[in-house]
């Protein structure tokens, strides 16, 4: 279930935007300010708010280790923030001093984009603060943004429907009529899904528009193939214009809000509605997921924003170390050790931590010694509930990754019989076989109907799980 735990209601206009890091939470609004509060009780910081634009601000995002923020205005600027301090770093203006709509982060923060009303897209060195390629979408407005978590490319969403595909050095490689109405918000989910039979990687997108529908796409992005853009399925789930959407950090899980005043939370291999939360009183604008732990944040034109904790069969974020393996521990940032501690229900220690900046490298050689003698932890219970879990993480750090494609879809185990549906997915058999029996006759990936119910043994698959098994055991 979805439970509301909190409501911010410090703006005196319109929300547009919420953004996390994994200690914080940004917002911004009609009335030019962007507020930041502490996931730790949702206080505002005392920096907070942060004032510098002479107009509204209708995107905040931060950068992937937290320590920056970024905001952009109609006043044709992209702000850079330090995060911890609130020191404005940079005011990066738009050359043709268009109103700014979008902004986003590559994922090593190497660049940061900018997209504007007159459909300029602008990347920006991080480095240096200056402006790196700018270039421009055929028709519209520029009002969306996603990058992929290689950073290898980045899609853009216009007001005249089209989504398109930049690589690093902007040129653009794909283009797609989406929405005929106009894309209002596109996502990239930060987990790829395998393709075992070719050894691809897809990226999933979602995107959602003016009419009313959410799409979710499968991305195919390699230099020697070009870009392979799939409508994976579309959802009708509201009744209005579909203004924001949101993958949760495992990939698991899809959100959306609507002109319809609804925020509805989807199963993201199925396309099946998990909950509809119908709280705000006005349009919903944005919604985001927490990256570590199980918070959702909704924006709305009713000037709140609503904080909900996600108690669901698929958790939000799931288990942190495994999430969060794309990053190593040992170069975990001091914030993604405080996250760690929250989701280890050891929130009490992330003062003390920070106080003694510890990193992941720091948090892996920790000791009963230095527990006690250098971080004064005096109870005996509390340094070895803290022994114990880091403990658990570096047991984490060394097992056994399997790959995804040995995975069922369906029950995410390791696969002993599978077998291909007519979808082209590989399923365990068991597993296929008890989905069919309760009369759901689509398919598990794509939530399209199945033209067949026959299942034919995947031999050779089979066969690469045997030959991985041989491999571990040796």
């Amino acid at each position: 279930m979805a439970t509301l735990i909190h409501t911010l209601a410090d703006h005196s206009d319109d929300v547009n935007c919420c953004a996390f890091s994994s200690s914080c939470l940004a917002t911004c609004s009609l009335d030019k300010t962007i507020r930041v509060y502490s996931l730790n009780n949702f206080a505002e910081l005392p920096y907070s708010p942060l004032k510098g634009h002479t107009y509204a601000v209708h995107c905040c995002c931060f950068s992937p280790s937290g320590r920056l923020l970024a905001s952009c205005s109609t006043d044709g600027t992209t702000m850079v923030w330090d995060s911890h301090d609130g020191r404005m770093l940079a005011v990066l203006e738009q050359p043709s001093s268009s109103p700014v709509r979008v902004c986003r982060f590559s994922p090593e923060s190497t660049y940061l984009v900018s997209g504007a009303a007159d459909g300029s897209v602008v990347l920006w060195n991080m480095q240096s603060l200056k402006l790196y390629r700018s270039g421009n979408v055929k028709d519209g407005s520029l009002v969306a943004c996603a990058f992929s978590p290689d950073g290898n490319f980045f899609v853009t969403g216009s007001s005249c429907g089209d989504l398109t595909v930049w690589d690093d050095k902007l040129r653009c490689l794909y283009n797609e009529k989406a929405h005929d109405l106009g894309v209002t918000c596109c996502d990239i989910s930060s987990q790829p899904i395998s393709d075992g039979e070719h050894g691809f990687r897809y990226f999933q997108m979602a995107s959602c528009g003016q009419d009313n529908r959410i799409k979710l796409w499968l991305i195919l992005f390699a230099h020697f193939l070009g870009v392979e853009l799939k409508c994976k399925y579309t959802l009708n789930g509201h009744s209005a214009p579909v203004l924001a959407c949101a993958f949760s950090y495992d990939g698991q899980m899809l959100v959306s809000g609507s002109v319809d005043k609804c925020v509805i939370i989807y199963e993201t291999n199925t396309g099946n509605t998990l909950h509809t939360l119908s709280q705000h009183t006005r349009y919903v604008t944005t919604c985001a997921f927490a990256p570590y732990s199980p918070l959702l944040a909704t924006g709305s034109m009713d000037k709140t924003v609503n904080i909900w904790q996600c108690d669901l069969k698929q958790p939000c974020a799931g288990n942190t170390v495994e999430n969060e393996s794309k990053v190593a521990v040992e170069d975990w940032s001091e914030d993604d050790v405080s996250a760690w501690l929250r989701a280890q229900d050891l929130a009490d220690f992330v003062g003390l931590f920070k106080m003694n900046n510890i990193d992941g490298k720091e948090l892996l050689n920790l000791t009963k010694e230095s527990l006690t003698n250098e971080l004064k932890i005096e109870s005996l219970g509390l340094r070895s509930k803290v022994l114990q879990k880091i403990e658990e993480l570096r047991m984490n750090m060394s097992s056994v990754t399997i790959p995804d494609e040995f995975l069922c879809p369906i029950t995410r185990e390791l696969m002993k019989d599978p077998v291909i549906a007519a979808d082209g997915y590989s399923y365990e058999k068991e597993a296929m076989e008890n989905w069919i029996s309760t009369k759901r006759r689509s398919s598990p990936m794509t939530n399209l109907p199945l033209p067949s119910l026959m299942l034919t043994p995947n031999r050779t698959l089979k066969m690469a799980i045997s030959r991985w098994l041989e491999t571990q055991q040796k």
